[in-house]
C-alpha cells in the first residue's frame, strides 16, 4: 500500500516538473522568437551612446535678402567619465585650452553622469587645439552659434538666442518654431564599462536645418532711422529715442528703433553711454554694474525692452488726429466751423489751458488743428460725446493689441466708458488721461490716412527652406471701413496743412507733400518737467507710402515736438522717400527758388 502511494507521488511530481519545464521552454521560446527583436534593441541600447547634433538655425533676412542674423560654426566640448584614462591630464588640458577654473572642471570630470558638458560655443580654432591632444573621454561635437553681422542694428526687434541656440527675446523667440530646425544624433557602441568600441560603425541621423525668415525691415531705412535717432539723442541728452517707420497700406514695418540699442553679439553687456553723454543715467549705470543679482538683471531687462510695443504713454497732441477723425465721422464738425480760444477752457471745476497762454482767438476747425489748440479739441470732444468717441476708438483698434509679431505687446489703459465725465472727455480729446502704445497710435492713424483700412503691423513676410523653396507666407488681418474714405481724404488734407503752414512746419521735406502732427506730452507724475516730444508724419500726403512716428523721451532744454522731433522725421523722409522711388514734385515757388539758387551758383563759379 505504501509503495503504491509513493509511486503515485512520484508520478505527480514528475508531471509537475514536466509542466514546469514545458512552461519554461515555452517562455524561453516566446522570448527568443516572438520578443527577440524587442530584447535585441534593449541589449543594443545598453551598449549605445547617443550624442546630439544641433540643427542649423534659420537665417533672418531683411526684405531685400540682406542677412540680419546668421550662424557661425563652433564646437561643443563634453566629457564621458567612463572613457577617461588620465583624469589629471584631461583637467589640465581643458583648463589651459578653454581658460576655465580647475575646481569647476574637476567637479564636472568626476560627475557621475553619462556625459557632462564642459563648454558650448567654442570657436573652431580653439576646438582644433584640443582635438590635437587626442584625450580619451573628451568629446568635441560640431555646433552653431548665432551671429549678428550688424551688431546692434534693430537689436530690440531681432532679439537674440541663448547658449542652447533657442530664442530668448524679439523675433528670435516669436518665430522659434520657424527658425529652430530638428536636431540630429550620433549613436556609438560601447562595452559594459561604457567605453566606445573601436572599429565599430556609428549610426548618424542628420539634423534638419531651420527655415530662413524674411522680414519687412529694410536695412537702409533702419540705418537711416538709427542714425537720425542717435543724433538727436546726443544733441538733446535724452533718456531714449524711439522711431517706427511703416507702410500704412499693409502694415509692413520698415524700421523700428529704440536708441541706445545694444550689441546682439554681446547681449549681456550693459550699454556703455560714455561716448554719448554723461548724465545721472551714467552714474546709475555704474552703480548697477558694481552690484550683483537682481539689480543687474533688471538693468539688462530694461536694456532689451522694446519701448515701441512694450510700454504705454500719453500721446498728447498727436492723438488729436483721432479726435478730429471721430468728429468728422459723426458729422458734428465742419472744417470751417469757428471756435474761440482765450487760452483756456473751464470744464466743471477745472481750468484747462492751451499751450498758447494768450490764446489763439477766433479760429476755424482747420486752424485749430494747424495750431494744435486744446480748447478747440475740448469743444470738439464735447460735441462727439463719450459714447461716439469710444465707438470710434474701438473702430480704430485702440481697445485691442495691434497683433504685431513680437512678444510682450502692452495693452492700452483707458477709462471705463461709464467713468468718463466732462473733465476726462476734455483731456482725452487732446491726448491726456489715458495711455496707449506708439504702435497702437501709428496703426490707428494709418487707417485714417489709407482710406479707412485697419491693418496689422508686422515684420514676418515669408519663410523658405534650405533650397530656397517657400514654406510659408504669413498673412495678417485687415478690417476695412474703419472710417469712411471721405473722412480719410479730409484728414489727409488737414494734416498736410499742419506741416505746410501750421505747428508741424519743421517736418516739411522739399519736393514732397508731407502730412503730420506734433505733440509735447508731460510725463506722469505732473510737475516733474519731464516730457516726451513727438512727431507723427506720413508721405506723400495724398497717397501715403510711408508713415512714421518719433518719440524723444526726456529731452534736455527745448522740448517742443514741433521744434525738436519734426525736423528729425523731415531728415529721415528726405533720405528715405527718394530711396523708395517716390518722385519729388516741386511747387512753382520751389522751382523759382531752385532756379535762382542755380543762377547764383553759376555766377559765383
Amino acid at each position: 500500500m505504501v509503495k503504491t502511494f509513493n509511486k503515485k507521488k512520484i508520478f505527480f511530481v514528475a508531471i509537475g516538473m514536466i509542466a514546469i519545464l514545458c512552461l519554461l521552454i515555452g517562455r524561453l521560446g516566446f522570448l527568443m522568437l516572438a520578443k527577440s527583436e524587442f530584447y535585441l534593441k534593449k541589449a543594443e541600447a545598453l551598449h549605445e551612446r547617443e550624442r546630439s547634433i544641433k540643427a542649423r538655425r534659420g537665417i533672418i533676412y531683411d526684405r531685400n535678402g540682406v542677412e540680419l542674423a546668421g550662424n557661425k560654426p563652433v564646437c561643443s566640448i563634453s566629457v564621458i567619465r567612463s572613457q577617461i584614462t588620465n583624469e589629471d591630464q584631461v583637467v589640465k588640458a581643458l583648463c589651459d585650452v578653454l581658460n576655465l577654473d580647475e575646481t569647476d572642471i574637476r567637479k564636472k570630470v568626476k560627475a557621475n553622469t553619462m556625459r557632462e558638458k564642459i563648454k558650448s560655443n567654442v570657436d573652431k580654432e580653439t576646438a582644433d587645439r584640443l582635438r590635437e591632444l587626442d584625450l580619451d573621454g573628451v568629446m568635441i561635437d560640431e555646433d552653431y552659434k548665432r551671429y549678428y553681422p550688424y551688431d546692434s542694428l534693430a537689436s530690440k526687434v531681432l532679439g537674440f538666442t541663448g547658449s542652447d541656440n533657442q530664442g530668448i527675446v524679439g523675433l528670435e523667440v516669436y518665430y522659434e518654431e520657424v527658425l529652430a530646425g530638428v536636431p540630429g544624433s550620433i549613436l556609438t557602441l560601447t562595452d559594459a564599462h561604457g567605453v566606445e568600441l573601436l572599429n565599430e560603425a556609428e549610426s548618424r541621423i542628420e539634423p534638419v536645418a531651420g527655415n530662413n525668415l524674411y522680414i519687412s525691415i529694410d536695412v537702409n531705412m533702419q540705418t537711416y532711422a538709427e542714425q537720425a535717432a542717435l543724433k538727436v539723442l546726443k544733441a538733446k541728452q535724452a533718456k531714449r529715442v524711439s522711431v517706427v517707420l511703416m507702410n500704412p497700406q499693409n502694415g509692413e514695418i520698415y524700421a523700428m528703433v529704440n536708441v541706445p540699442e545694444y550689441n546682439l553679439n554681446e547681449p549681456y553687456t550693459l550699454v556703455d553711454v560714455k561716448d554719448l553723454y554723461v548724465t545721472p543715467v551714467e552714474e546709475e549705470k555704474e552703480k548697477i554694474e558694481t552690484s550683483a543679482g537682481k539689480q543687474k538683471q533688471d538693468a539688462l531687462n530694461n536694456m532689451w525692452r522694446n519701448f515701441c510695443i512694450n510700454d504705454t504713454y500719453e500721446p498728447g497732441s498727436t492723438f488729436k488726429i483721432v479726435t478730429a477723425t471721430a468728429a468728422l465721422e459723426e458729422k458734428v464738425v465742419n472744417v470751417e466751423d469757428t471756435f474761440s480760444c482765450p487760452g483756456f477752457r473751464i470744464v466743471e471745476d477745472r481750468r484747462i489751458r492751451c499751450h498758447k497762454v494768450g490764446g489763439h482767438g477766433l479760429e476755424t476747425f482747420r486752424q485749430g488743428i494747424m495750431n494744435s489748440c486744446n480748447p478747440v479739441f475740448m469743444d470738439v470732444g464735447a460735441r462727439v460725446g463719450v459714447a461716439n468717441m469710444y465707438k470710434n476708438y474701438k473702430k480704430l483698434g485702440l481697445f485691442e493689441k495691434t497683433g504685431v509679431d513680437l512678444p510682450g505687446e502692452a495693452s492700452s489703459i483707458m477709462h471705463k466708458q461709464e467713468d468718463v465725465g466732462a473733465v476726462e472727455l476734455a483731456t482725452m480729446s487732446f491726448g491726456q488721461s489715458f495711455q496707449i502704445t506708439p504702435l497702437q497710435l501709428l496703426r490707428a492713424v494709418s487707417a485714417v490716412v489709407n482710406g479707412g483700412t485697419l491693418v496689422t503691423p508686422h515684420f514676418g513676410m515669408y519663410a523658405v527652406d534650405e533650397e530656397g523653396k517657400r514654406t510659408k507666407t504669413f498673412c495678417y488681418k485687415e478690417k476695412e471701413n474703419a472710417i469712411s474714405r471721405e473722412t480719410s481724404d479730409v484728414m489727409k488734407e488737414l494734416l498736410e496743412a499742419v506741416v505746410a503752414e501750421g505747428s508741424g512746419s519743421k517736418g516739411q521735406v522739399e519736393g514732397f507733400r508731407v502730412g503730420g502732427k506734433t505733440a509735447t506730452s508731460e510725463k506722469l507724475p505732473r510737475g516733474t518737467a519731464k516730457y516726451i516730444s513727438s512727431f507723427l508724419g506720413f508721405a506723400p500726403a495724398d497717397n501715403p507710402k510711408i508713415i512714421g512716428i518719433i518719440m524723444i523721451d526726456e529731452p534736455v532744454g527745448i522740448y517742443y515736438g514741433g521744434t525738436i522731433a519734426a525736423p528729425v522725421m523731415s531728415e529721415m523722409f528726405a533720405n528715405i522717400l527718394p530711396y523708395m522711388g517716390v518722385e519729388a514734385s516741386y511747387t512753382e515757388s520751389e522751382k523759382t527758388e531752385e532756379t535762382m539758387l542755380e543762377f547764383f551758383e553759376d555766377t559765383v563759379e
